[in-house]
């Protein structure tokens, strides 16, 4: 998640059941070329494993770079292919990428050879789904370790996911397929695992909302409201991840007019007065 999934948040998820987490996507061209991108994109610590470093790249020479610098830390790496923002497309990343196998797969075992760390990439389906097959099956001839499927195409924003493209893709290929779009609760994860035949679930609006969604909460427990306070003052996150992490686990559980006091918050002891008041914390 772009901007979000960054070390705090991920020490948050891991306190309520989340086996796997992923860096923000990193433009691996700037991530190689400067020192100051690499220590702002990426910090962890200690406790920050298992951990998937996620890349945008446009050629394997700088994929391959950039996981060869984060080896050391990490448990795998990631190749976006799914971002669908117009800028990334533009550059040749995300996903651009599922129009071009061939270089898909060229980027992948690169990468493999020279980190030494397992290799996955996350995807978008095509209109025409043999397109998505074929790339998935390149991949795995290149040496990908798993395969995460978000059932859009690029174009799709608030479509229904396709949850019959993601169990076409798991029938294809014999490694791991991750299923994610609109995971927002336990009994999703159950219903498309039951649908797809799928080896896992990635969450990334709904884990979000709930960051202890995998631990059974249907809202984002009080508890796990403080902990995030907690991280966040113990860490020093910048006011504007510690707030808008807020607006999003209060999104569900929180009346329209409050939520409009709550977003029009200026600073951190505004939050922690607000949610003090509503006896949130």
């Amino acid at each position: 998640m772009v901007r979000y999934s960054k070390l705090p948040f991920r020490m948050l998820v891991r306190k309520y059941g989340c086996d796997l987490v992923h860096t923000p996507m990193i433009v691996s061209d700037s991530f190689v070329k400067s020192g100051k991108a690499r220590d702002v994109e990426f910090t962890t610590c200690q406790g920050d494993r298992p951990l998937v470093v996620q890349f945008a790249a446009n050629n394997a020479k700088d994929f391959a770079d950039a996981a060869e610098l984060v080896a050391p830390y990490a448990d795998a790496v990631d190749l976006n292919c799914g971002c669908p923002q117009s800028w990334a497309m533009a550059e040749g990343y995300g996903a651009h990428l599922i129009g071009r196998p061939e270089l898909v797969a060229d980027m992948v075992q690169q990468a493999k050879v020279r980190s030494g760390l397992p290799v996955s990439i996350k995807i978008r389906v095509h209109s025409d789904l043999s397109k998505t097959v074929e790339l998935a099956r390149r991949a795995e001839r290149a040496g990908v370790s798993w395969i995460t499927v978000h059932g859009r195409t690029p174009s799709q924003r608030a479509e229904p996911v396709n949850l019959e493209a993601i169990k076409l893709v798991k029938q294809s290929v014999g490694v791991p397929v991750v299923a994610n779009g609109d995971i927002r609760s336990e009994s999703d994860v159950v219903c498309v695992h039951q649908a797809t035949g799928v080896n896992g679930v990635m969450a990334a609006r709904g884990i979000l909302e709930n960051p202890a969604m995998y631990a059974g909460y249907e809202h984002t427990p009080l508890q796990c409201v403080q902990d995030w306070v907690d991280i966040s003052l113990g860490t020093g996150v910048t006011f504007t991840q510690f707030h808008h992490h807020l607006m999003h686990m209060l999104e569900r559980v929180t009346p329209r007019t409050e939520k409009n006091s709550f977003n029009s918050l200026t600073s951190t002891a505004a939050v922690l007065d607000y949610l003090a008041r509503y006896g949130i914390v």
